[in-house]
């Protein structure tokens, strides 16, 4: 397919885009989509296979703005709305600006009194939501292989450390006290995120490089994002159930809705976002365990992101300690994929003592653990926590006009 037949198809969006799209290019090997929009926040949908939907509303805005030559004034300009209830900056493209002011608006179903209660998880378990959002799903992205190469191969890949600054700036946002509120951040990061997805639908198609490693003609479908929606809040809570953390059922249930109002504001269909976490997975179970993988490219991004801890953190942030966390949380079949190698005296001290520490942090046992482990495992928490999440403070989401450079 050409890049003039990829762009029409994209402009097509929805379910034209997706009886388009279809008709030319179902892969075989695909697994039809199953999962009802009973379950989900909507109740009701057309049942479109979300693998042939994109974003109607802002991919040919994204693709207008790179083709006219505006990307670095519209980044100029964009630098300026940092806040969700600014007014947009003066000078915007009308397309853009009409796009904006659409994409920005909550849905009628937001509930600000869950949103509070969402912080309160949010302040809480803040150690543990930046050591998952770090070691659990940034490095499950490294192997869901679409993520993979569309990260690697767009302009993002050649910045690897920029990149994943900007990718922890939503799990940052979220949660932040007013998130979704006028003087949060959370809504003008999925808007600008939504401009960037789009930028990359009409980027990568263009470069050799993807075009030779992917098995799709578009990316970053509909299906795709809730993959990644799945690595995060989905596996998070996995986990956190899974160490036995004790969590208020309304906080879990706000946490909940804090992800999917951040799935919605990013341009997902509400038909496709989970319900409840009974929904969400069963949904995974479908759409994101039994796509991951192994690429070259994502065994790269992974290696990046071991590498991560600064000189100053080398000790407790090493990348033999940061291997023997990732093959903890997420198995031995995805750390060999990883080539990650076996740590002797870090791998069995997480198989035995992580779930006492746990317990011991809870207040639900007593102190069984050598002091110097129990403040071992504290610290690095902490400095996991500020390395994944603080960093979004200060990122400009900004729109890419290139690919990688070859």
């Amino acid at each position: 397919m050409d890049n003039l037949n990829r762009r029409n198809v994209l402009k097509a969006g929805g379910a034209l885009g997706a009886i388009g799209a279809l008709s030319m290019a179902t892969p075989a090997q695909a697994v039809p989509w199953t999962w009802s929009a009973k379950g989900s926040v909507a109740g009701v949908g057309d049942e479109v296979d979300p693998r042939w939907v994109w974003d109607p509303e802002a991919d040919p805005v994204s693709a207008a703005i790179i083709e006219r030559g505006e990307v670095a004034r519209v980044n100029a300009l964009l630098r300026t709305w940092t806040r969700n209830g600014q007014p947009l900056p003066a000078g915007l493209p009308a397309d853009l600006r009409d796009f904006m002011e659409q994409a920005r608006q909550l849905p009628s179903w937001a509930d600000h009194g869950k949103l509070a209660t969402a912080f309160e998880f949010n302040q809480r378990r803040g150690l543990y939501l930046g050591l998952l959002y770090g070691l659990a799903s940034g490095m499950m992205s490294t192997v869901i292989p679409k993520e993979a190469r569309a990260v690697y191969y767009s302009q993002g890949g050649a910045d690897m450390q920029d990149r994943i600054s900007k990718t922890a700036k939503p799990g940052y946002d979220i949660g932040t006290r007013n998130a979704f509120a006028p003087d949060g951040e959370m809504i003008v990061t999925c808007v600008k995120t939504r401009l960037v997805h789009a930028a990359v639908r009409h980027l990568l198609p263009q470069s050799p490089q993807w075009d030779a490693a992917a098995p799709e003609q578009i990316p970053i479908s509909q299906a795709d994002m809730m993959v990644t929606w799945h690595s995060l809040p989905t596996t998070v809570m996995q986990k956190l159930v899974a160490w036995r953390v004790p969590i208020p059922a309304d906080q879990s249930t706000a946490f909940l809705h804090s992800w999917q109002l951040g799935a919605h504001m990013l341009g997902i269909r509400d038909e496709y976002i989970p319900a409840s976490w009974s929904e969400a997975n069963s949904q995974a179970a479908q759409v994101l365990t039994p796509i991951l993988a192994p690429t070259p490219e994502g065994i790269n991004l992974a290696d990046i992101l071991l590498n991560l801890g600064s000189p100053v953190d080398a000790g407790i942030l090493s990348k033999p300690i940061l291997g023997a966390f990732t093959r903890f949380m997420l198995g031995d079949q995805i750390a060999g994929w990883l080539r990650i190698p076996r740590e002797p005296i870090w791998d069995p001290l997480l198989r035995t003592a992580w779930g006492p520490f746990i317990a011991v942090r809870e207040g639900l046992l007593p102190f069984p653990l050598a002091p110097e482990a129990y403040w071992l495992f504290d610290e690095f928490l902490r400095r996991a926590a500020l390395l994944f999440l603080s960093e979004g403070q200060t990122i400009s989401i900004e729109i890419p006009d290139t690919n990688r450079p070859s």
